[in-house]
């Protein structure tokens, strides 16, 4: 049964949320905390001693800020929700269960266990200021509250579970190899959160439809294109470090449910379809990836 959800869980949660986004809408106020739960419980598996940042770490690290804000600036004269849109499948955080694809593949897991840990942190401190100078277009709110307002929200979020983490490691060593090692939990929560999310995106654009949907479509191309991008670039820097496989989960595998959630709450919630079908188009690449590498496999033998 764990294995059958474990492959069909992705498109039963899509499926669930799209079917059920009426339901689903009143459990929006929880996705954050299910977002913090999931991140706590994969800090809890990184073992800081093996946490180092590399020359190849702030290479990533520069794709995804610099990256997210000039692709921003390059789309934006064409559509403003498109360039949102675009820009937060950049500038999201590297996926929490991207160690454990990594590990299937056959790559470095300390690796990106450190550039997903770093990732989802450093993106607490710089997504605040991104989305507060975008949401300022028509807005007569001030800067520094704007500001301050999504840090103080979003902060918590992500940081406060990293800190718990580590406060449980040394209050309750016992406790803490429990929680590491019940790391299906997060996957099931990832689920959840995915579900609740879905329903949202479905549930706004239904709201909004006008029968028109050349934008919509547009922006799942271009979600397409960047997910493959940022896969192919990844690799590409990884393989001139021996950090093939690390390279492309690190920049590629993104922590949608939290690029959703960003989106729906601090920009036009259109733009959320650009993470909403990221989320099918990296477990495509993540699901040929693992056909390949089990192809390979059995030639072997």
């Amino acid at each position: 049964m764990q294995k059958f959800l474990e492959k069909y869980l992705l498109p039963i949660a899509m499926i669930i949320g799209i079917v059920f986004h009426n339901l689903l809408a009143i459990l929006s106020p929880i996705t954050p905390y299910l977002l913090s739960l999931m991140l706590f419980i994969t800090y809890c598996r990184i073992s800081w001693s093996d946490i180092r940042l590399t020359k190849f770490h702030y290479i990533l690290l520069a794709i995804q800020y610099i990256g997210s804000a000039l692709i921003y600036l390059a789309v934006r004269p064409f559509n403003e929700t498109l360039a949102q849109a675009v820009m937060i499948c950049v500038l999201a955080p590297t996926a929490t269960s991207a160690p454990v694809v990594a590990s299937i593949l056959g790559g470095n897991i300390a690796s990106v266990a450190a550039f997903s840990m770093f990732s989802n942190l450093s993106v607490a401190f710089v997504a605040p200021l991104y989305l507060s100078l975008i949401g300022q277009t028509g807005s007569e709110v001030p800067f520094i509250t704007s500001f301050w307002y999504i840090f103080r929200k979003v902060v918590p979020i992500i940081v406060l579970p990293f800190f718990v983490a580590l406060f449980l490691k040394k209050a309750s060593p016992d406790l803490h190899r429990k929680v590491r090692s019940a790391q299906i939990v997060s996957f099931y929560i990832w689920a959840a959160a995915l579900t609740v999310v879905i329903g949202n995106v479905a549930n706004f654009v239904i709201a909004q439809d006008d029968g028109k949907y050349t934008l919509e479509i547009v922006i799942g191309l271009i979600s397409l294109a960047v997910c493959l991008l940022q896969f192919g670039t990844g690799r590409m820097i990884g393989s001139r470090f021996d950090r093939t496989i690390a390279g492309g989960q690190g920049l590629g595998q993104k922590n949608t449910i939290l690029a959703i959630w960003l989106t729906q709450t601090y920009l036009n919630p259109v733009a959320s379809l650009g993470p909403g079908l990221y989320v099918l188009w990296q477990n495509l690449v993540n699901s040929y990836q693992i056909w390949r590498k089990n192809k390979k496999t059995e030639k072997l033998f």
